[in-house]
């Protein structure tokens, strides 16, 4: 029983949304009152910490949907001031392709935001772009989950393993560059193919002609832009660390996909468009607006994320200005929840479309407009948010528990794999980080809670500790493609709440094909290291 307890926490959203095809504020909703139940009888959490981490969760949703509501409120701006129509006409000016604007706005706009925000930011910003470029909006939010992926590894300023890796025996700035170089090289062969997997995914899921064609002929260019992108990640991670690899090696990537769409070099002559929403129709009038002027919103969200980040004393006021951490939740000690309103990328992405208001040269009552057709979307994520994050939290603080011999789940659940499926461990490490992402929805969390574990059984094992904990932070990177809370966010921002089962449904392969190539990858990488 106490096996199916601390397995419900993955069996039950996957039987509610996934084969029942339930709306997640229905789903999740049901899957948190079954869980929660079984955690207080059978795993015996104890009812203040229960009552305690089910707040937590409920805390935690509300700075998501911050996150949300920037990333929204910001798009509606854009759309009010015509910025949008003028960025889709410079992705069309670059190629009318849409796999070559999938790999472009998705991958490596995507890449770019996740190395510099993070926390499901990406999918919420690339999501709504690739819908106004006239993407079905269940293709816009799959391939924005699913291009979301290997630059997870180092997002929000190399945050999954500066804090993820940071409860490790000999962490420190040594371990986390050794990770690091050790996860870019994994890419070599992983990275490199994730953008023709999102051409894959794109032309078979929602092309309306059945048949390779369409998919070889990408081939060539889709693995120039992976292969440029993890090349470069490598060289940076061995220059610089873990920080600034996704920040670079996405704009490296995005220069070279640009440079050679624009000459249409290794491209096929024909540009394809079969995922076309039905009646979409391209705006034939030229904006007045300037290119830069358009882009500029987008601009001041990376540069206003690196100033909060890299800069100590911006860092600092922003961490401290406006907090609404909540501390020692129900006065149960270790349990709480940061919310640094300033900090977050919600109020980066806020801040980015008032600006734009007068950059752009509209009133204020334009950003008020759009906040107003912003708050139903986030409404309705809510529903789904809430019941997720508390099911979370009950089983990330299950180690509150009155039982004396039994752990946290998420420890429990590594231990049960590590004791039976050690010999194999290079291909089992990044599944653990899948599941670590697709409960927490954090590819930190993930690594943060599962990496002291993957550290002791490379130990036991004799494997290099380094390579095991790349592959697990790979593998958590990877379960940003399925983790609940982001395919809310996703389908939240393109339109699609209560068909979160029909996105997971199109993710989960790809999710788990990365963790087969991470563990192709990490042997091979195995026997040179030996």
């Amino acid at each position: 029983m106490e096996f199916l307890t601390a397995f419900s926490a993955i069996i039950l959203p996957f039987i509610f949304l996934v084969l029942l095809r339930m709306p997640a504020k229905k789903g999740m909703l049901y899957s948190a009152i079954i869980f929660i139940t079984l955690a207080y009888f059978v795993w015996g959490v104890e009812g203040m910490p229960l009552f305690a981490s089910i707040f937590e969760g409920f805390h935690q949703a509300f700075t998501i949907l911050f996150i949300l509501l920037g990333a929204i409120v910001l798009l509606n701006t854009l759309r009010q001031t015509g910025a949008v129509d003028r960025i889709n006409e410079g992705f069309r000016n670059i190629s009318s392709d849409m796999r070559v604007q999938v790999i472009i706005v998705a991958f490596l706009f995507g890449g770019l935001i996740e190395g510099a925000a993070g926390f499901g930011t990406p999918a919420a910003v690339t999501g709504p772009l690739m819908v106004a470029l006239g993407f079905t909006p269940l293709a816009a939010a799959t391939t924005a989950l699913i291009a979301d992926s290997t630059s997870v590894s180092f997002g929000a300023v190399g945050t999954p393993v500066l804090v993820g890796l940071g409860n490790v025996e000999n962490a420190g700035r040594e371990l986390f560059q050794e990770v690091a170089i050790r996860t870019t090289m994994m890419d070599l062969l992983v990275g490199t193919l994730v953008p023709f997997i999102l051409i894959v995914v794109l032309t078979v899921a929602f092309g309306k002609k059945k048949g390779l064609s369409s998919v070889m002929s990408m081939l060539p260019w889709s693995l120039m832009i992976g292969f440029t992108y993890s090349v470069s990640a490598y060289v940076y991670a061995v220059l610089f660390g873990p920080e600034f690899i996704a920040i670079l090696a996405s704009l490296t990537g995005l220069a070279v996909a640009t440079i050679t769409a624009r000459k249409n070099f290794l491209l096929p002559e024909e540009p394809w468009q079969d995922a076309l929403e039905e009646g979409f129709e391209v705006k034939e009038a030229k904006s007045d607006m300037s290119l830069l002027s358009a882009w500029s919103p987008y601009f001041i969200v990376v540069v206003l994320l690196l100033l909060t980040r890299i800069v100590d004393p911006v860092q600092e006021f922003t961490q401290t200005a406006v907090d609404f951490t909540w501390n020692n939740i129900f006065g149960v000690e270790g349990i709480t929840s940061n919310w640094e309103v300033l900090y977050s990328p919600g109020a980066v992405l806020l801040l980015a479309a008032l600006i734009s208001v007068y950059t752009q040269r509209q009133t204020i009552g334009t950003f008020g407009k759009a906040f107003k057709q912003s708050m139903p979307t986030v409404q309705g994520a809510a529903l789904a948010l809430l019941p997720t994050l508390a099911l979370v939290q009950v089983f990330t603080n299950s180690d509150f528990n009155a039982t004396a011999h039994l752990a946290s789940m998420p420890e429990y659940i590594a231990e049960v794999m590590a004791a039976s499926l050690g010999g194999v461990w290079l291909f089992v490490a990044p599944y653990l980080g899948i599941l670590g992402s697709f409960i927490t929805g954090s590819a930190t969390v993930s690594t943060l809670t599962f990496s002291p574990i993957q550290f002791n059984v490379a130990a036991q094992t004799g494997l290099d500790s380094n390579l095991v904990l790349a592959q697990q932070l790979g593998g958590s990177a990877a379960g940003n493609m399925i983790c609940v809370h982001n395919v809310v966010a996703a389908a939240a921002v393109v339109g699609m709440v209560g068909r979160e089962g029909d996105i997971i449904r199109k993710t989960i392969l790809p999710a788990l094909l990365y963790g087969l190539l991470l563990g192709i990858a990490g042997s091979i990488l195995y026997l040179f290291i030996m």
